[in-house]
């Protein structure tokens, strides 16, 4: 009763040859892309904040709806979250 994987019961024989490490998902430049795009829409988060009043809701929902996009698309788009069995 072992809860090891073997490497011959993982994937199919198309795959075989091409290992997915985290050394080599994305190249740095891509990284660095991604990194600036989205703290550029965390850090506009944070400014729409700068426009908010009592009188106007809308900067509070411009920063939940930016700041839920800066978190939503690293971690569910580009990011890993359907490979919790592979290691």
């Amino acid at each position: 009763m072992s809860s090891k994987i073997t490497a011959s019961s993982q994937g199919s024989s198309s795959h075989e040859g091409t290992i997915q490490t985290p050394q080599n998902e994305n190249k740095l430049g891509t990284s660095i892309l991604l990194f600036v795009v989205m703290i550029a829409l965390f850090l506009g988060s944070v400014y729409s904040l700068s426009f908010l009043t009592l009188d106007n809701p809308w900067p509070m929902a411009v920063c939940l709806g930016l700041f839920a996009l800066a978190f939503w698309i690293p971690q569910s788009i580009l990011g890993r979250s359907d490979s919790a069995g592979e290691h």
